[in-house]
This record gives C-alpha cells, sequence and structure tokens, in this order.
C-alpha cells in the first residue's frame, strides 16, 4: 500500500465506481479493478462489495477511507513544505552577548520580524563561550559572539565592530596606561561572567602588565557592571556603544563614568555570527544574516 493506492482508493469511494473513477484517473478501468484487487489482498480484507455490478463500501473500506484522507492531506502538507522551504519560516534560535543584545539587535529584530512574519525568533544572551558550545550542540540555530573565532564545526560572518575602551567613576585621574593603574595599587574588576571574551582580554592584559587585581566580581548583565564602576568601586573592559548617558554627553557635569582609551591589542573587538557548518541551508538565519547587514552595515574582518 502507497499513496497512489490510496488516491486510487479515495478516487473510487468519491466517485461511486471504478468506471467513474478511471476517468477521473485518466487511466483505464482494468488498471483501477486490478489495483482495487491487489489493495485488498495486501490488505487481507474486502474493501468493497460487488453488488448486481455495484460497488457498496464495506466497514474495513470505511475505516481505510478515513485514515487514507489523513495520510494523503499530510503527505500534501508535507509536500508543500518541502516545496516552501527556501522561504524564511519556523522558529530561530538565535543567542547573542548581552552588550550586543542591548545596542545592535533592538532595531534589527524589529525589521526582522515585519519582514518575516513566518520566523519565530527566539533570542537569549550568554557569554561568548556558552554560545560557542550551544551551537555545537545544536541547541541555538546561530549566535552574535566576540570573534575572530576559529573552530572546524562553525562558519561564521562578520558583523560589527566594537571599540572597547577602560571605564571608571567619572572622577577617576585619566588612566594612559598600565603604570598608572599600578600605581594606584590592587584593582577591582566588574566583568561579565566567566566565558565572557571581554572579560578574558582584560584578565590577560592586566596578568601580562603586572596590574595587581583585588578581587573581580561578575555579573550577568551590563546595567549592574556600569553602576558598581560608576560608584568608584573598580574599573571595565566594555563596548563604548553601551555607556551613553554615562557620559553626560549633555550635560558634562552629571558624568557618571570615565573613558579611557584602552591599548591597541585589546580596543577592537570584532562581533560575528556563528552557525555549525553541518547546518548549511537555513533559510530564516540566512534572511537574519542578511538584515543585520542592511541594518549595521558589512565589515572586514
Amino acid at each position: 500500500m502507497d499513496l497512489a493506492d490510496l488516491r486510487m482508493f479515495r478516487t473510487i469511494v468519491e466517485a461511486g465506481s471504478v468506471t467513474r473513477a478511471a476517468e477521473r484517473l485518466n487511466t483505464v478501468q482494468s488498471n483501477v479493478t486490478t489495483r482495487l484487487r491487489q489493495l485488498e489482498e495486501d490488505l487481507g480484507t474486502l474493501l468493497f462489495d460487488r453488488i448486481n455490478r455495484r460497488l457498496v463500501i464495506t466497514p474495513a473500506g470505511t475505516l481505510l477511507a478515513s485514515y487514507a484522507e489523513r495520510l494523503l492531506c499530510l503527505a500534501d502538507e508535507a509536500r508543500d513544505a518541502v516545496r516552501r522551504a527556501d522561504q524564511p519560516e519556523g522558529l530561530l534560535r538565535l543567542g547573542s552577548m548581552e552588550t550586543t543584545a542591548a545596542t545592535r539587535l533592538p532595531g534589527v529584530i524589529a525589521t526582522f520580524r515585519r519582514a518575516h512574519p513566518r520566523v519565530e525568533l527566539r533570542l537569549s544572551t550568554a557569554p561568548t563561550a556558552r554560545l560557542v558550545q550551544e551551537v555545537l550542540a545544536h541547541q541555538l540555530d546561530a549566535a552574535l559572539v566576540s570573534g575572530p573565532l576559529i573552530h572546524p564545526d562553525l562558519e561564521s560572518r562578520a558583523v560589527v565592530a566594537e571599540e572597547l575602551v577602560l571605564i571608571s567613576a567619572a572622577d577617576w585621574a585619566p588612566i594612559e596606561n598600565a603604570a598608572d593603574l599600578v600605581r594606584r595599587g590592587p584593582v577591582e574588576l566588574f566583568t561579565f561572567r566567566e566565558g565572557c571574551a571581554y572579560r578574558q582580554r582584560l584578565f590577560e592584559w592586566m596578568q601580562r602588565e603586572g596590574i595587581p587585581i583585588a578581587r573581580s566580581s561578575e555579573f550577568g548583565t551590563f546595567e549592574a557592571i556600569l553602576g558598581c564602576v560608576a560608584a568608584g568601586m573598580g574599573i571595565s573592559l566594555v563596548p563604548r556603544a553601551i555607556i551613553g548617558a554615562h557620559l553626560g554627553d549633555k550635560d558634562p557635569g552629571r558624568a557618571t563614568l570615565r573613558v579611557h582609551p584602552a591599548p591597541s591589542d585589546l580596543a577592537r573587538s570584532i562581533t560575528v555570527m556563528i552557525w555549525h557548518r553541518a547546518r548549511s541551508h537555513q533559510p530564516a538565519r540566512q534572511a537574519f544574516a542578511d538584515c543585520l547587514a542592511d541594518r549595521l552595515g558589512t565589515i572586514e574582518k
């Protein structure tokens, strides 16, 4: 029994006779009769009683007719779904760093949802290391992480270049170099949780330069980091784009943060979109990547 058998059987039920069914199927009557008998033999039961050269459906035939309708509808649905596979639709699980989600994605997501209403976009935030693991485990379809990132199972696409800056409370003296921090004595760091690429950069630089670290505190949101730094408790390394009103651009007297230039090897970070190489064809993900490029422009890696 295959779909062709079920279509033939359904046509006989609808037409009420083999002759009319053959006409609808554009075939000869003997072909329909032979296939009907083969179907009955395959199922081991009569689907029609032959009474005075008329076909009367049996209880078994009635039962099969209900299954045939459902199976054929499901087959049509599957065929339509596959034919639409190149159209963005369905669930798109996107991960992002907290700072990128806050500063870069709101407008992109709004534009994307208007353009692709059939895509259900779900966004979650986490540090880079965790996002990479979730993409590798197929728990996310794509993620925006700090690059560069090279992995044999991942593809990547540059999204935006972030300027990273050291920040302190507004009343701190300028930090021109590592020696200025050394003179301050042990410094407390405020960072995102372990696995954050910005956190790793800051720790590696301070250890390399011999800057004493008093302690480090980790948070899940950038607002908490900015608040602690603004209170004069320590420093952090963050994208300039998240600082915003803390710098008091309209009223310098109300600034709560001071920006210090980061060393050249810290100052530029490329945010990249990553996805699993094994999932090369996913129209919703590609559409989102295109939307990112349209809204944020394109950059060189």
